[in-house]
């Protein structure tokens, strides 16, 4: 299917809500299947019982079923926003000091470090995320804060948090991205102490929000770099699209390949249970259940993703 305003149109003519329905019945089996992340302790507290799945088009309409209210550790879904303030403050220097390639490793992998000088695979592995987190600190002051505005704004929820209990979590049992950072700094390629770069690492991490929060807030990415319900350009057009490859070809780590084949959009996921899926020109829409598979993708998220795009023909292929 062609993704075009026609697209758009067509995918409305559909009832959105019953597809959603649909999915929430089809994938209940898988609900509560897979393991938590209990090596971020306070994430393995989470119960897996739980799923929810909003959509939200880029003319602000909002769709969800199930637990697609309540708030949880969005992890790794945060890099595509440092990601963002990233390049809107640096540009393309960016891609001096990270690459743009899948891995093909685990997110957390140090092997590729040393054979590479420092210089990460990509923005959405941990390492290529401590690069991230370094730009921003150094281009933006309170960059905590402004992080959190930014999420807040693209949202639309003044109330999303960063939940200082996951951040205390994760820094305690934080060991592999104390090493990931040492090492990259070693080789020069973060500027800023490695605690302060860890510091808001942890804490972009442990930013609460929803499923309708996440939809609502990658909706940019879906209208070419602009908010829905304010008209701002967040980013360009041009590196939207940039973006939206990165996710495809990385925003899943070493499963991107199987997302490709299945669900065919670009995708973020996190090990907090969320996944964040753009359509161009026509919405994005979020996913949780806190149960994993092996690669640290949600269980019954990755299948109701696949389920939405063979029952409504959205895919960028």
């Amino acid at each position: 299917m062609t993704l075009c305003n026609s697209t758009h149109e067509t995918f409305l003519q559909q009832d959105v809500a019953a597809i959603l329905e649909q999915i929430a019945s089809e994938v209940q089996p898988l609900v509560g299947k897979g393991k938590v992340a209990d090596y971020i302790p306070i994430l393995a507290q989470v119960p897996a019982e739980q799923f929810g799945m909003a959509v939200a088009t880029i003319d602000g309409r909002v769709y969800a079923v199930g637990d697609a209210n309540q708030a949880f550790s969005i992890q790794s879904i945060s890099k595509v926003f440092t990601l963002t303030m990233a390049l809107e403050a640096v540009g393309d220097a960016l891609w001096k000091r990270v690459g743009r390639e899948p891995s093909g490793n685990a997110f957390n992998s140090l092997v590729q470090l040393e054979r590479e000088r420092g210089i990460p695979r990509n923005p959405f592995i941990n390492a290529g995320a401590h690069v991230v987190a370094d730009v921003v600190l150094s281009q933006y002051p309170n960059a905590r804060e402004r992080l959190l505005s930014f999420v807040r704004e693209r949202a639309s929820n003044p109330d999303i948090p960063m939940d200082p209990e996951v951040a205390r979590s994760e820094h305690e049992t934080g060991f592999r991205n104390a090493a990931l950072a040492n090492f990259i700094r070693s080789f020069g390629n973060l500027v800023n102490p490695v605690d302060a770069v860890l510091d808001f690492y942890y804490h972009q991490c442990a930013l609460r929000m929803s499923c309708v929060d996440l939809a609502r807030g990658f909706v940019y990415l879906a209208n070419r770099g602009s908010c829905q319900h304010s008209g701002e350009r967040v980013i360009s057009q041009e590196r939207a699209k940039r973006i939206n490859a990165l996710m495809l070809t990385c925003g899943t780590y070493d499963a991107a390949g199987d997302f490709a084949f299945h669900v065919g959009l670009p995708v973020k996921s996190g090990v907090g249970g969320g996944m964040v899926a753009v359509v161009p020109n026509v919405l994005a829409m979020a996913v949780w259940s806190p149960g994993l598979d092996e690669k640290g993708n949600s269980l019954a998220g990755a299948a109701a993703l696949d389920r939405f795009t063979a029952l409504t023909g959205l895919s960028v292929f």
